[in-house]
């Protein structure tokens, strides 16, 4: 078709037929197509993520055994450090571990004083445990302290020897030489909620 030939008036009337087309379709385009098509962009990421999340979960579904097997054994090795925390009678627990653990030492403990009352951990803000104390005092040879003491505090971690205090005695009869007097103080840690 050749424009050349067509009268102006219809060459006008064609041309305004073509930019009232464009017109018509630019408007399309920017209120429906446009829109639909920014839609199916945020569709498509929004799939994105939940696709990504999915994977995440699915990974968790296939490592729940892995995972339960090490709460498991979390459970087992927990139970083991609790071994030797205090329970039940704590006065009893007190005189009974160090009774039974001063066997093999030199040193003598005949005084005990009352357990303190069962407080909250003083060290750690938040801690799942309690504490008391127990103060006693004693005789022995420094050399004697020193390893009871190393060793006390090697077999209970959980229990801690402090303020402790040392005074020479005095030749005597009654004392044998060279030996201090000591007194210190048992802080341990109890279970809080005991199972």
């Amino acid at each position: 078709m050749n424009l050349r030939k067509l009268s102006k008036e219809k060459r006008n009337y064609l041309i305004l037929v073509v930019l009232g087309t464009l017109v018509a379709v630019s408007g399309l385009y920017y209120s429906m197509i446009r829109r639909q098509h920014d839609n199916l962009v945020l569709l498509a990421r929004e799939k994105s993520g939940a696709v990504s999340k999915l994977k995440v979960v699915l990974g968790a579904i296939h490592q729940a055994d892995r995972i339960k097997a090490e709460l498991e054994d979390a459970k087992v090795m927990l139970a083991a450090s609790e071994s030797d925390v205090a329970s039940g009678d704590l006065y009893a627990w007190v005189i009974n571990s160090l009774r039974q653990f001063k066997a093999p030492y030199k040193v003598e403990i005949p005084q005990f004083s009352q357990l303190g009352p069962v407080s909250d951990v003083n060290l750690l803000a938040h801690f799942p445990y309690k504490q008391a104390t127990l103060t006693v005092a004693g005789t022995a040879h420094f050399h004697d302290l020193g390893r009871f003491i190393a060793d006390f505090e090697n077999k209970f971690p959980h229990v801690r020897l402090l303020n402790l205090s040392l005074d020479a005695n005095a030749p005597s009869e009654n004392a044998e030489p060279e030996t201090l007097s000591f007194k210190m103080d048992i802080v341990m840690l109890v279970k809080a909620n005991p199972s």
